[in-house]
């Protein structure tokens, strides 16, 4: 894990690496109360003056990357896995998850209870509403 200076991770905040995984916090990110970022695999790529508020959380198997000045609402979710429903006669937890990197543009705004799932872009300056569920459309499962 690497940080730059003035960064925030208020006491009550999780950052949970794995072997092989990294988190990249730039300059000045704040993360609030019961924040966490967990990166199974993959890099998470927090940009300068980011954002996460509480309970806001970013799951990582691939990569998710918070372009500078973005701000993550309260209880928001990015996760770059998804579950797979190719096959109706499975049951979906016995089917393989997808996974496929997020990115979050500079100074986007992703809202409250918002979920930015797998593949999916937000691009710079955009605003995701809250309680939007924001998907890869290109996916077919």
């Amino acid at each position: 894990m690497s940080t730059g200076p003035h960064v925030h991770v208020h006491r009550t905040a999780r950052i949970e690496v794995a072997r092989g995984a990294r988190v990249v916090l730039g300059r000045g990110v704040v993360l609030g109360p019961d924040a966490r970022i967990t990166a199974h695999g993959g890099t998470v790529k927090v940009g300068a003056g980011a954002r996460l508020g509480e309970r806001a959380a970013i799951v990582s198997h691939t990569g998710v990357e918070i372009g500078e000045g973005a701000l993550i609402e309260d209880w928001a979710v990015i996760d770059d896995a998804a579950p797979t429903f190719a096959d109706v006669e499975r049951p979906i937890h016995a089917q393989p998850a997808r996974h496929a990197p997020v990115s979050i543009g500079a100074g986007a705004r992703v809202g409250l209870h918002a979920v930015i799932g797998a593949g999916a872009h937000v691009p710079a300056g955009a605003t995701v509403e809250p309680y939007a569920v924001v998907r890869d459309v290109t996916s077919r499962s």
